[in-house]
């Protein structure tokens, strides 16, 4: 057994094959970072706003954390496996590679519609915007602010959700619209001390 760890400990540090056995370590770190995200998330989420058999939400939790996992791991190795595939026989990978890489991987991985996709692109876009804005700012395509915008952002951001929660609800993510429905409309109604403060 010594004996095997050691050959395979020597194909791993020997730099052959790198980008095929980066590959399968990007598989492994994505499986893992996507448990440890999902899997919390996933308990908390089930625990607070699910009702049913213990068994079914037990269920639930698992099939949320094998599906970010799965699909997370999927992703990397997708993608490093197309980035090494286009730059192929080339000293350096070009920015195109890793654009089409992840566009591919992203449209067979996370084009799938299902919740946990949905989670996931709608945090990615928030941080992409995000990115962006400070890309054109560091770039000069956009001027360099000379205040803090934070505000702004935050005014606009809230302003938004709320005229979209009030008028045209159904446009929210549903989660979204269940949590200010509890924040914003449920605490219009009480008829006692008990569910006025106590119990909703």
């Amino acid at each position: 057994m010594a004996a095997l760890i050691d050959t395979i400990n020597s194909i791993l540090v020997s730099g052959e094959n790198k980008h095929i056995l980066a590959a399968i370590k990007g598989l492994r770190n994505g499986i893992v970072y996507g448990a440890k995200i999902r899997f919390p998330h996933a308990v908390v989420m089930t625990f607070l706003f699910k009702r049913g058999p213990p068994m079914t939400m037990l269920q639930d939790i698992m099939s949320a954390t094998y599906q970010h996992s799965r699909n997370l791991g999927m992703f990397v190795l997708i993608y490093k496996g197309l980035t090494s595939t286009l730059s192929w026989g080339e000293s350096k990978s070009h920015q195109i590679h890793h654009f089409l890489s992840a566009f591919c991987a992203g449209f067979v991985i996370f084009g799938k519609y299902n919740k946990v996709n949905e989670q996931i692109n709608l945090y990615l876009l928030s941080r992409v915007i995000y990115g962006i804005a400070k890309l054109l700012v560091s770039k000069g395509i956009i001027p360099t602010p000379q205040t803090d915008v934070f505000p702004w952002f935050a005014a606009i951001m809230w302003g938004l959700t709320l005229w979209l929660f009030e008028y045209d609800r159904k446009c929210l993510q549903p989660s979204l619209a269940s949590s200010m429905k509890y924040i914003y409309k449920d605490s219009d109604t009480w008829d006692s001390l008990r569910n006025f403060l106590i119990h909703n």
